[in-house]
C-alpha cells in the first residue's frame, strides 16, 4: 500500500527531472493588428467596400494551389502573420514556409505561431530558436508541463494527466494583416501539399478575403490569450539567443539549397510562386458572400466531461442543420456519427432529404480505427435511403488536374465539408465525429453562396464516382461494395483492406472506444 501511495509522487519527480524548466513568463495578451494598418490590408478593404459587408472566397481543393496561397500571403504580408495548428510536419514545403516567415520577421512583420502540444516532441528548442527572433512568438497550446525531454516521460506526463491530453486543438487558420485567411482541413506538412512520395492527403481548403478575416482574427486571439496558450520559452532550459537563430538560419538556407539539385522536380513545383505569383489572379476571381467564421470555445478542453454545449461549434451550425429541406451533402475523412448524429441523418432522410456522405474507405484511411467506429453504422444508414461512398485508395498520378484527387503519390481523404441545400456551405477543421464534437477545439466559415456550394458539391460528387469510390449497398439484407474498374462496374462481397486494417478497426469497436474517436 506504501508503494502504491508513492508511485505517483515517484512519477512526477522523475518527470520534473526529465522534463522542462517550466518557467512562468509574466503574460503578454495581443490582438489582432487592424487590416488598414498595412497597405496591403488597405487594398482588400477598398476591393471589398462595394460588397457591403460581404467577404471574399476561392476554394483551394488543389494541393499546389493551397501551398501557393500561403507562399504568397506570407510574402504579400506587410503588419501580421498569425498561424494557428494542430500538427506542423518537417519536410521541403514547411522548411520553405519558414523560410519566408523568418524574410517577413526580418521586415517587420509581426508573426505569431499557435501550435497544439501533441505533436511537439522534440521540437521545443527548434520552436524556441524561431522565437528568437524579435518579431516572432510561438506559443503551445494545453501543454505537458513535465516530461517533455523524451518520448517516454513524455508518454508517462501525458498518464498522469490523460483527461485533459486527449483534448485538443484541431483549428488550421492561416492570418495575413488581419484582411486574408486560409481555413480547411490541411495541417503544414508535404503530405498535405503533395510532396511526401508515400502518401499525401487530398484536402480542401477556402481562402477568405475581407471581413470574414477580422472574424478569424478574433478566433485567434481567443487562443492566443488563453491561459491555456503557453509561450515555448517557458518550457526551455537554455534560452536560444541571436547566434543560435543565425545557425539555425543557416542550416535551414543550405537544406533548400540542396534540394534545389537534389530535388528539383519538386523543388520547382512548390517555389514557382516566387516566379509566378497568383494571388492577383486569385482576387479577380473571387466569390463574394455573407458569411460567419464559427470556432468553438478554447475553454471546451477544460471540462472534466463533455463540455456545456454552449461552447459548441456544433451548437452554432445546429440552425443550419435543422433547415436542410432538400439535400445534405458531408465530406467527412473521419466520420463517426453517434447515435445523435444517426439519427439526425436517419430522420432527415425519411423527410425526403438527399443525404450523402464521403469519407475514407477501410483501404484508404490512415486511421483503420476510427473505421471501425463509422462500420457499425453503416446498415441503419443505408436502409433509411442515405448514401455512402467511401474513397478508395488513389494511384498517384503526377498528371492530376484541378480537382486533386489523384496526387503524385498515393491518397487519403482528408477534406471537411458540409454542403447545405446547395445553398451554404462549411468548411473548416470540423470532421463528423465524436473527437471533433466534444474534444478537440475546431474553427470554419460558413459561406452563404449558391455558387460557392455549387463548386463544392461538385468536388464532392467527383469523388462520389464509381471509379474513385466504393458505394456500400446492402442486397438481401448484407454489405456489398459497387465501385468501377477500367469502366466497368464491380460488386465486391467482401469490405476492402487488408487484414492489419480489418484487425484494427475491430479492436477499436471491440473495447468501445467509438466516443474517443
Amino acid at each position: 500500500m506504501k508503494l502504491q501511495r508513492a508511485l505517483p509522487l515517484l512519477l512526477t519527480l522523475l518527470l520534473g527531472v526529465c522534463g522542462c524548466a517550466s518557467v512562468d513568463t509574466p503574460r503578454q495578451t495581443s490582438q489582432a493588428l487592424p487590416a488598414d494598418g498595412s497597405s496591403f490590408g488597405r487594398s482588400v478593404l477598398r476591393q471589398a467596400a462595394p460588397y457591403e459587408g460581404r467577404s471574399g472566397f476561392r476554394l483551394l481543393p488543389n494541393s499546389n494551389e493551397a501551398f501557393r496561397a500561403r507562399a504568397e500571403l506570407i510574402r504579400n504580408a506587410q503588419a501580421s502573420i498569425d498561424v494557428q495548428y494542430y500538427i506542423v510536419h518537417d519536410g521541403l514545403s514547411t522548411r520553405a514556409l519558414v523560410h519566408e516567415l523568418l524574410r517577413a520577421a526580418d521586415r517587420g512583420v509581426r508573426v505569431r505561431i499557435l501550435l497544439d502540444d501533441t505533436t511537439s516532441d522534440g521540437l521545443d528548442a527548434i520552436m524556441g530558436t524561431l522565437a528568437a527572433h524579435s518579431n516572432i512568438q510561438i506559443r503551445v497550446f494545453n501543454p505537458l508541463h513535465l516530461g517533455r525531454a523524451t518520448g517516454v516521460t513524455r508518454a508517462m506526463g501525458r498518464l498522469l494527466n490523460l483527461s485533459r491530453q486527449h483534448r485538443r486543438m484541431h483549428n488550421k487558420l492561416f492570418l495575413v494583416d488581419n484582411s486574408m485567411a486560409i481555413v480547411g482541413g490541411r495541417n503544414l506538412g508535404d503530405e498535405y501539399f503533395d510532396a511526401e512520395p508515400n502518401l499525401n492527403f487530398t484536402d480542401i481548403d477556402l481562402l477568405g478575403v475581407g471581413p470574414i478575416a477580422e472574424q478569424l482574427g478574433h478566433s485567434f486571439d481567443q487562443y492566443w490569450n488563453s491561459a491555456l496558450s503557453r509561450p515555448i520559452t517557458d518550457f526551455l532550459w537554455h534560452q536560444p539567443n541571436a547566434s543560435d537563430l543565425r545557425t539555425s538560419r543557416h542550416r535551414l538556407e543550405v537544406s533548400l539549397a540542396e534540394a534545389r539539385t537534389r530535388r528539383k522536380v519538386l523543388y520547382d513545383r512548390l517555389m514557382a510562386y516566387q516566379s509566378q505569383p497568383r494571388l492577383d489572379t486569385w482576387r479577380n476571381e473571387l466569390i463574394w458572400a455573407h458569411a460567419q467564421a464559427l470556432w468553438d470555445a478554447p475553454s471546451k478542453v477544460l471540462a472534466d466531461d463533455e463540455p456545456d454545449p454552449q461552447l459548441l461549434l456544433t451548437r452554432q451550425l445546429g440552425p443550419d442543420l435543422r433547415d436542410v429541406r432538400h439535400e445534405l451533402i458531408l465530406v467527412s475523412a473521419y466520420f463517426v456519427p453517434g447515435e445523435p448524429g444517426l439519427l439526425y441523418l436517419t430522420q432527415s432522410a425519411d423527410a425526403g432529404i438527399s443525404v450523402k456522405l464521403l469519407t475514407n474507405s477501410l483501404e484508404a484511411t490512415d486511421v483503420p480505427a476510427v473505421h471501425g467506429g463509422y462500420a457499425p453504422y453503416r446498415k441503419a444508414l443505408l436502409e433509411h435511403g442515405v448514401k455512402l461512398y467511401e474513397m478508395r485508395r488513389q494511384p498517384g498520378d503526377p498528371s492530376a488536374g484541378k480537382l486533386s484527387f489523384h496526387g503524385s503519390s498515393n491518397s487519403s481523404l482528408h477534406s471537411k465539408a458540409i454542403v447545405f441545400d446547395r445553398h451554404k456551405t462549411f468548411i473548416g477543421s470540423f470532421n463528423f465525429d465524436p473527437r471533433s464534437v466534444l474534444w478537440n477545439t475546431e474553427v470554419g466559415v460558413l459561406v452563404d453562396s449558391p455558387e460557392l456550394a455549387e463548386y463544392t458539391r461538385a468536388l464532392a460528387v467527383q469523388g462520389m464516382a464509381p471509379a474513385l469510390s466504393y458505394q456500400p449497398e446492402l442486397v438481401a439484407g448484407k454489405l456489398v461494395w459497387v465501385t468501377e474498374e477500367d469502366g466497368q462496374r464491380r460488386v465486391l462481397t467482401s469490405e476492402p483492406g487488408s487484414l492489419w486494417r480489418r484487425f484494427n478497426a475491430w479492436i477499436s469497436k471491440a473495447v468501445g472506444l467509438e466516443k474517443m474517436l
